[in-house]
C-alpha cells in the first residue's frame, strides 16, 4: 500500500493532468471523465459536467499523483473547492538536476516561495506554488536529515 497525493480542481483537471505530465516526465498518464460511464436516465450529468475529469493518475519517477473536478452540481455535497497551504506535495530525490528540472517545470505560471538552495536540512531544498494554487517542497536529503536529528537526540 501507498499514500498517494490526490488534487480536486475546479473544473480545470484536465489541464492540470496535461501540465503536471509534461512537467514531472510523466511515464504513464489515465484519465477517465463522467461522460465516459453511463448516465443514470432519471438523473443524468448535465452537459457542462460530462467533460469534466472523475478520475486520473500520473505516474513519474516512482511517484504518482491522482487527480479529479469537483461537479458543480456535487458541490453542495462536497463544498466549495477552497485553495491553501494546508497541503503540500513533497518530491524527495538525490538527483539534484533532476529536482531542479521538476523544480524548474513546476514554477511556469506560478511563483517561487524559496528557491532551489542549500539549507542547514538539506543540499537541495526549495518551495513553490504552481499556477493551479498547488503548493509543492522539493528536498534532496529528507531522510538523512532526519535520521541525523534523531540520531542526535539518543
Amino acid at each position: 500500500m501507498s499514500a498517494i497525493a490526490y488534487l480536486n480542481f475546479d473544473g480545470v483537471a484536465e489541464q492540470a493532468i496535461d501540465f503536471y505530465a509534461e512537467a514531472l516526465n510523466a511515464t504513464e498518464v489515465k484519465k477517465a471523465k463522467f461522460g465516459d460511464i453511463p448516465q443514470d436516465p432519471n438523473d443524468p450529468l448535465p452537459e457542462n459536467e460530462l467533460n469534466m475529469i472523475m478520475e486520473s493518475s500520473i505516474e513519474f519517477a516512482g511517484g504518482k499523483i491522482m487527480m479529479s473536478d469537483i461537479l458543480p452540481s456535487m458541490k453542495a455535497v462536497t463544498g466549495e473547492l477552497v485553495k491553501g497551504n494546508h497541503i503540500l506535495i513533497s518530491l524527495v530525490f538525490d538527483d539534484k538536476q533532476k529536482l531542479q528540472q521538476y523544480f524548474s517545470s513546476l514554477s511556469e505560471g506560478g511563483y517561487v516561495i524559496m528557491p532551489l538552495s542549500n539549507t542547514p536540512w538539506s543540499s537541495c531544498f526549495g518551495m513553490l506554488v504552481d499556477q493551479f494554487g498547488v503548493h509543492w517542497k522539493f528536498n534532496s536529503d529528507a531522510d538523512q536529515f532526519l535520521d541525523h536529528v534523531i540520531a542526535n537526540k539518543q
